[in-house]
């Protein structure tokens, strides 16, 4: 809070006061808003990449299933959400683990 107060009474010098306190209110941002989210997509990207044959997940629209075959090639994955019903759904709309979120769910 000091470094805050100190950058604006340094205002009386011209730009220089103004141009440390964009600097500060990037600094602030990024550090508390941008790089978490960064984190996160890694995070996400880093799940879609280890997503293996027979693993429950859910898509990006709650759709909850089971992964029965993965085309690396098209980036597909085909999710059996009911006994004899499957589905292709891209990589990137599967956002989660079916088992850690919720355990077990109706089949």
């Amino acid at each position: 809070m000091k470094t805050l107060t100190i950058l604006l009474q340094a205002q009386g010098d011209g730009g220089l006061g103004m141009i440390l306190m964009l600097v500060a209110m990037f600094a602030i941002m990024y550090f508390f808003m941008i790089r978490p989210q960064q984190k996160k997509q890694k995070e996400i990207q880093k799940f879609r990449n280890s997503i293996e044959h027979g693993q429950e997940v859910i898509t990006a629209g709650g759709i909850y299933g089971t992964v029965r075959d993965i085309d690396d090639v098209k980036n597909v994955l085909i999710i059996e959400i009911a006994n004899g019903v499957r589905i292709r759904v891209d990589r990137n709309s599967v956002f989660a683990s079916a088992a850690e979120s919720t355990g077990n769910y109706a089949k």
